[in-house]
């Protein structure tokens, strides 16, 4: 399995950087944390397909659509439609083209898909993870600064007595999205790791408010 990890993951790389923009929250670095992230619950899963895991976290964003895009959440699967076309041109295994898609289709928070195979389950948690914690922080903010967002409510940043509404106030989303991803995590690694990792956001949060007031 190594030497087709080895073979593939230059190539996987190479067909995943000539399809970038310049979205700085989804380049390169995002794919290659994804694929880290996924080999640390690979690690606790040995049934897993690893190759169909290192296609799928290079290929996930390979159509990549604003988060306030009107289609944001049929994204995944024209990235799965895509992905399969690309690698049946070179002469990935057939036998896990299908797996692939699948990985790719269920990794979006927003299409709310059922991941219904191990190698799914640790591309979505692998991708959400990388939404946590001290670059999940950074990513949200940057985010935020290409929708337009204020980065908080200038009199209420925590929400006490008001809706939240994280496309106006980038501080909103991490009680809106992200406080709820570690309990949506399908494997038990990703769930310890993506509870650590929001405890670093709920920290910076508190602080955050503190300064603002």
């Amino acid at each position: 399995m190594d030497s087709l990890l080895d073979y593939w993951q230059p190539r996987l790389i190479a067909l995943a950087g000539a399809r970038q923009d310049d979205d700085g929250a989804h380049d390169m670095n995002h794919l290659h944390r994804v694929w880290r992230n996924a080999t640390l619950l690979l690690a606790q899963h040995e049934e897993a397909d690893a190759l169909v895991v290192l296609a799928a976290c290079y290929l996930h964003d390979l159509v990549n659509l604003p988060k306030n895009h009107p289609e944001r959440h049929l994204a995944s699967r024209q990235a799965a439609v895509l992905a399969v076309r690309e690698l049946g041109a070179r002469e990935f295994p057939a036998e896990r083209l299908a797996a692939v898609a699948h990985a790719i289709e269920c990794h979006s928070f927003s299409a709310n898909l059922p991941a219904n195979s191990i190698e799914a389950q640790i591309v979505q948690d692998a991708d959400r993870l990388d939404a946590l914690g001290a670059v999940g922080l950074a990513r949200l903010f940057y985010i935020a600064g290409r929708m337009g967002s204020s980065l908080a409510h200038s009199r209420d940043p925590l929400a006490q007595h008001r809706d939240r509404d994280d496309r106006a106030y980038a501080l909103d989303h991490i009680e809106t999205k992200l406080a709820t991803l570690p309990g949506k995590m399908q494997t038990a690694t990703g769930r310890r790791l993506g509870q650590e990792r929001l405890d670093e956001l709920l920290a910076f949060r508190d602080r955050f408010a503190e300064e603002w007031a």
